[in-house]
């Protein structure tokens, strides 16, 4: 992820905070007076008094996960030993931290013409939840495809959220998958292993001229991209951000 110039602080107060997946923190904040984002930007979080420190410093790019239409900012995360990860994990209710943003252009196009094929990994997916709520929010005329790879259900935040986005939407389209060789929470009646060009195409059959967007860990993405390079796809029609832990 990337900054810009040209960004307003401000500071946002804790409201709650869960498990959204195996070893993935929910937080949820209180939205400032007068900041505005689109589905699919992120904020530059600062945590304020954290116990502790590292030689990264205290602040952290996160992608909003929530809807602009919505009061509150939602935030998602991998859990990891690190000094940013634990003082994050360690925050309760009322805690402050401060954001500086929104940045980053992972949004959705203006063409409602071009379907638009959502291609995330693992925590990949809070930029295009941000999307999905917001295009079953407005009634978006967009055809959306998202396709969502986790080794296991258990790994995938808001999996069921977004599966039922598709009854509020009749444009959008859910492809979860899972990698592992095994499911032993219960069956997996859907797609099993990586997003290949192969599923993408069984999908896809009829979607008008695609822009797609990857997000999730970098060898994923530069994965899927020349996935969909060797399918033809030009990379003005490839929009990305990576996700590399801390």
């Amino acid at each position: 992820m990337s900054t810009t110039a040209n960004v307003k602080g401000h500071q946002i107060r804790l409201r709650s905070r869960c498990h959204v997946a195996d070893r993935t923190l929910g937080l949820q904040f209180d939205r400032p007076a007068g900041f505005s984002f689109k589905a699919g930007q992120f904020v530059e979080m600062t945590l304020v008094d954290a116990p502790e420190t590292d030689a990264l410093g205290n602040s952290r790019a996160f992608s909003i996960a929530s809807a602009p239409h919505e009061d509150g900012l939602m935030f998602a995360t991998r859990i990891r030993d690190s000094a940013f990860k634990r003082a994050l994990a360690a925050m309760n209710p009322g805690a402050v931290a401060r954001i500086d943003g929104p940045f980053g252009d992972l949004v959705l196009h203006n063409n409602p013409r071009r379907a638009a094929v959502l291609l995330a990994g693992g925590i990949g997916i809070t930029p295009f939840r941000s999307i999905a709520r917001r295009a079953a929010w407005e009634k978006l005329p967009h055809q959306i495809f998202l396709f969502y790879s986790n080794r296991r259900p258990s790994d995938a935040p808001f999996l069921e959220e977004l599966r039922s986005l598709e009854a509020a939407n009749p444009n959008y389209q859910f492809v979860a998958t899972m990698t592992a060789s095994q499911v032993p929470e219960y069956p997996w009646p859907g797609e099993t292993g990586r997003i290949t060009a192969d599923m993408l195409s069984r999908f896809l059959n009829g979607a008008l001229s695609p822009v797609y967007y990857l997000a999730g860990p970098p060898s994923m993405v530069s994965g899927l991209r020349a996935v969909l390079n060797s399918s033809g796809v030009d990379d003005d029609d490839i929009r990305a951000e990576e996700f590399a832990g801390y």
